[in-house]
């Protein structure tokens, strides 16, 4: 089973969010720029990114090893590599 852990920070503009993924073979930790803009667009009732830094990750997951992940990046990324991104974090 795999754990998500985000702990996030305020910062001008937005969030950092510190992210942990453990499974049974290892940890792996990711730093991810939320800006506010962002929020407002993919979680419009959350005042914190955490929840959607954690779905974004199980969208990731989901899709590749977490190995493959990008150590520090931006929140927006996700959407050059996952066209479909939005949309379905939408609805999540």
């Amino acid at each position: 089973m795999t754990q998500i852990v985000v702990q996030c920070s305020p910062t001008d503009g937005g969030w950092l969010a510190r992210v942990s993924v453990t499974d049974d073979d290892s940890r792996r930790k990711f730093e991810v720029a939320v800006s506010q803009a962002e929020l407002a667009r993919l979680d419009s009732n959350s005042a914190d990114p955490s929840a959607l830094v954690r779905r974004s990750f199980e969208f990731l997951l989901a899709r590749e090893s977490k190995d493959s992940i990008l150590p520090s990046f931006e929140l927006s990324v996700i959407g050059r590599y996952f066209p479909e991104y939005e949309r379905e974090i939408r609805r999540s």
